[in-house]
């Protein structure tokens, strides 16, 4: 099924998010499934309360939009989860001096996971904190960037 640009469905919902207090952290269309999703997050965390009061906020003014010109679809509205990747420069500075997970493409230092704590970040760098030893590493080199997930 042909739909709109997810880059232009997710300028629109921002829009209508901004005001609420929400960031649109990603947008992903599920073709087999006919389902847009619409993944979001807010200062306070993600709960089925702030997920159904932005469903109900885009509702209509996303029909308007016609993302998938007349087709029907499924809209769904969630919290990207808390073992999300990064994505945004929001994502970086929520987690600074917070402990992350650092999955690597090829090894480094031995190692193809690190874990630490995040201490800093630009445009093409995040360094982080492993056992006392700042570690500068090029985002490419990154294949996945998330918050650690402790179990007391």
């Amino acid at each position: 099924m042909q739909i709109k640009p997810l880059s232009e469905i997710r300028g629109f919902l921002e829009n209508i998010a901004a005001p609420l207090g929400i960031e649109i952290v990603d947008v992903e269309w599920n073709d087999k499934q006919t389902a847009l999703t619409v993944y979001i997050e807010t200062e306070g965390g993600v709960d089925l309360n702030s997920c159904e009061k932005f469903h109900n906020a885009i509702m209509e003014p996303i029909d308007e939009l016609d993302p998938t010109y007349d087709k029907p679809y499924t809209l769904n509205v969630s919290s990207p989860g808390l073992d999300r990747p990064f994505k945004t420069e929001r994502d970086f500075k929520r987690n600074l001096g917070g402990e992350v997970e650092v999955r690597l493409f090829a090894p480094l230092k031995g190692k193809k996971l690190l874990e630490g704590t995040l201490t800093e970040f630009d445009e093409n760098t995040v360094s982080v904190s492993v056992n006392n030893e700042i570690i500068k590493i090029q985002k490419n080199k990154i294949a996945k960037i998330n918050k650690a997930i402790k179990f007391d």
